[in-house]
């Protein structure tokens, strides 16, 4: 199964072309600019470096939040437009889930994904690695720093990455003291969507163009204003 993956959800936008579970290659950049001005453009590249053509994809992964809600928006948008162009199915990946697989990765037991989420909140929860797979141990959602990490066990060591550890790291560490772990790992998730986007197809978990939905833990601005 050919498989395109896509993640624009935060800073660090990519896109990862997978064949069943090996990975054909990955494009990623960071940068300041929005992913609407790249994101096509590092498809039309993949495909091409991969010598495939884009209607070899047989289905599409993307991280559908949380993150940055503009961010979101374009890339469901853009593999709204692709899935409803082949008519492939689409699997909407949690963008903590790819974190913390990504995490999991180097063997650690307990991981936890922490991206800002802006307003002094963070998206967050806490993982842990089995034979089974990732088991949710704190739940997904949006938190206060203190009240996510006031969840955390103090004994055991945890490992955390995401755009929220710079910017809480002096919170968390009162917290978890010497229990934490901060591994240097490139910050594209794009091949990890793609691999748990494939699960996801194989269960009969993926969805139609039409069907695909953001996974939002709460308001944007734009909502919160429209309500006041």
């Amino acid at each position: 199964m050919l498989i395109l993956a896509v993640d624009t959800t935060t800073p660090s936008g990519s896109v990862a072309l997978l064949e069943d579970e090996t990975l054909l290659g990955e494009v990623g950049v960071e940068s300041a600019a929005t992913h609407s001005a790249r994101l096509l453009r590092a498809v039309d590249f993949l495909i091409g470096a991969a010598g495939r053509d884009i209607r070899d994809v047989e289905a599409y992964a993307v991280a559908a939040g949380p993150g940055s809600f503009t961010g979101i928006r374009i890339g469901l948008a853009a593999v709204k437009a692709l899935s409803f162009a082949s008519g492939q199915p689409v699997a909407p990946v949690s963008t903590l889930l790819a974190v913390a697989t990504k995490l999991a990765a180097d063997g650690t037991r307990l991981v936890a994904p922490l991206l800002d989420a802006k307003k002094g909140e963070i998206y967050a929860a806490l993982f842990e690695s089995g034979r089974s797979g990732l088991k949710e141990i704190v739940p997904q959602g949006a938190y206060s720093p203190d009240g996510f990490f006031a969840r955390l066990p103090a004994r055991r060591v945890i490992a955390f990455a995401g755009s929220g550890v710079p910017a809480y790291r002096d919170k968390l560490l009162p917290y978890v003291r010497d229990m934490a772990r901060f591994p240097r790992r490139s910050p594209f998730i794009a091949a990890e969507v793609g691999r748990i986007g494939r699960s996801l197809v194989l269960e009969g978990r993926a969805v139609g163009a039409a069907a695909l939905e953001p996974i939002y833990f709460r308001r944007s601005q734009a909502e919160e204003t429209c309500r006041s």
